[in-house]
């Protein structure tokens, strides 16, 4: 007999009794009207499984849809890997594909072929669809990192088996087979095509992108987006990244086994450095008095606001400084919610008023009494900074509403210079497999959150969902209001974080929730060989607001 606790998304959960082994799809079968999304990953006692493993004894069974991390990420796969079997269907098996970055709500993709045009994009959209409608099973056998070196070397992978290579605490991949087309993934992916139901083909520039089911809507293809500014970005990281020869886990790995790296961390800075500088020059040129600087947790955004106004005095410009957090709206005075909770990530926690008229004040030469919020009390507190600025001064305005029109749409336009800024990370594990931004940014907040608040990673990874949700609301709608892009991303970054990452993920044991995500994060960081010393990171580094140490924060 087996006696099974069963969850589904949404809350519903069973106690249920079965007379012998049973498999997750059969559960499905059972309770198919008790989810609201298409079920795309398990886990059975906080251990990911697939969907089609049977289940032999007594435990907790936990289904997820695409809201959650592991099974978007498990959709993306399974995506990518269809999207390359049509891509070898359509220009032949030798065609090399780089799954680059994400994209207007897809990944960005190159062919490496003559000939990708419109037609040849919607033909292996069509062909992704035949091979859906067929109902192919997606194979799959967990490697050793000995077995899975020899199993690339018979494929001719030699991306994959430098990876393998040079990394050292790389020790169980999966080997996957979609009909002919052969590949190493390092998530479950689904069990069959026939789950994935949703995509869509772009061309774009020089490339293909497709694109899938967002987390805040699994049932629909998101309204795609020109995200120019985003492409050009990604596309100075990938000619510096060239320059520096990073641009796989692979390179920097071996870059750091043959300690070698050094030269990398300066040169990483050294642009991060050139990039400030050309938005400093950019503001002095644009003559705007009001620098809004935005950007998703964990972004860098104080570091980066406060050495652009390091960059700006170098260019005889006296910048003001200012968070948007201390415009708060006193905590007695917020509505909550109908859970009675106060929501801090709205743009309606701000006091605009207040903000709207201390701005035209102080552009007009008025003397304003900046307020400071203190969040222990929840109020505003004036008296401590009543200053003025003259006409040749900017004000430097960081916080997450920054590019909301709303927050300032009682200031003039022509006196506002937007400023996006987020770590995109340019650099792959391998061809196929990107590096996620989103994970980057929640280890950065992970060993911030402990250094700075003794939280936890389990509270990290518990509260990052919500996180997300905030951001997908109140950020990235309007990072196409940006006059500039500040990509955060260190290039040798997750090789140090790893050092500081993996004893706080290691903290998260079996019988927790946060488990199956933590092993995920530590699978991730499994790609990286680790770098001890950091001593050669600059004290005004982006990285140092995390990692501590920073002249800037600390």
């Amino acid at each position: 007999m087996l006696e099974l606790e069963i969850l589904f998304p949404d809350g519903k959960a069973f106690w249920e009794t079965y007379e012998g082994p049973i498999t997750l799809r059969q559960i499905l079968k059972i309770h198919k009207d008790d989810h609201r999304y298409q079920i795309l990953a398990a886990t059975f006692n906080n251990l990911d499984i697939r969907l089609n493993e049977t289940i032999t004894s007594s435990g907790r069974v936990e289904f997820f849809d695409l809201r959650t991390p592991y099974a978007n990420m498990s959709y993306q796969s399974s995506l990518t890997f269809l999207y390359l079997k049509a891509v070898h269907d359509v220009f032949g098996k030798s065609v090399k594909v780089t799954i680059a970055n994400s994209l207007s709500k897809g990944l960005f993709t190159v062919i490496h072929a003559s000939g990708v045009n419109d037609k040849k994009a919607q033909e292996i959209e069509d062909r992704m669809k035949e091979l859906v409608l067929a109902d192919i099973p997606i194979e799959e056998e967990t490697m050793t990192k000995d077995e899975a070196m020899v199993y690339v070397r018979e494929n001719g992978d030699k991306d994959a088996l430098r990876l393998l290579k040079s990394a050292p605490d790389l020790n169980k991949v999966y080997a996957c087979s979609l009909d002919d087309e052969k590949s190493l993934f390092y998530t479950h992916l689904l069990p069959s095509t026939r789950y994935i139901k949703l995509f869509d083909i772009h061309r774009y520039r020089n490339g293909v992108i497709f694109r899938f089911p967002h987390p805040s809507d699994p049932s629909s293809i998101p309204p795609y987006e020109h995200q120019k500014i985003l492409y050009d970005a990604f596309s100075e990281e990938t000619h510096w990244g060239r320059l520096m020869g990073v641009s796989t886990s692979a390179e920097l790995n071996e870059l750091i086994n043959k300690n070698e790296y050094r030269d990398l961390i300066m040169l990483s800075e050294a642009l991060h450095e050139r990039k400030i500088n050309d938005i400093a020059l950019a503001i002095r040129e644009s003559g705007r008095r009001i620098i809004l600087i935005a950007g998703p947790s964990s972004s860098g955004k104080t570091t980066f606001a406060k050495r652009l106004c390091i960059a700006l005095r170098v260019l005889g410009i006296r910048p003001l400084y200012l968070g948007t957090d201390d415009y708060f709206i006193n905590r007695a005075d917020m509505i909550p919610d109908e859970f009675g909770n106060l929501d801090f990530e709205s743009i309606d926690a701000v006091d605009i008023d207040l903000f709207t008229d201390h701005m035209n004040e102080l552009l007009a030469g008025q003397k304003v009494d900046i307020p400071e919020f203190n969040f222990i009390t929840g109020e505003k507190e004036f008296g401590k900074r009543i200053t003025s600025i003259d006409r040749s001064q900017p004000i430097v305005i960081e916080g997450i509403h920054g590019l909301n029109p709303k927050l300032t749409e009682g200031i003039d336009d022509d006196e506002k210079f937007r400023i996006y800024i987020s770590p995109l990370t340019q650099i792959n594990l391998d061809m196929n497999h990107r590096v996620p931004t989103t994970d980057v940014r929640m280890l950065r907040r992970m060993i911030r959150d402990y250094r700075t608040r003794g939280r936890s990673a389990r509270q990290t990874i518990h509260d990052w969902p919500s996180v997300r949700g905030g951001e997908e609301i109140y950020i990235f709608p309007f990072n196409t209001e940006a006059d500039a892009f500040f990509n955060s991303q260190c290039l040798y970054e997750l090789s140090v974080i790893k050092k500081y990452a993996e004893p706080l993920l290691r903290k998260i044991t079996q019988d927790m929730s946060e488990y199956a995500e933590a092993q995920r994060m530590l699978k991730f960081l499994s790609f990286f060989a680790l770098i001890e010393d950091d001593s050669v990171i600059a004290n005004n580094s982006i990285l140092r607001e995390f990692t501590g140490g920073s002249i800037i924060m600390d």
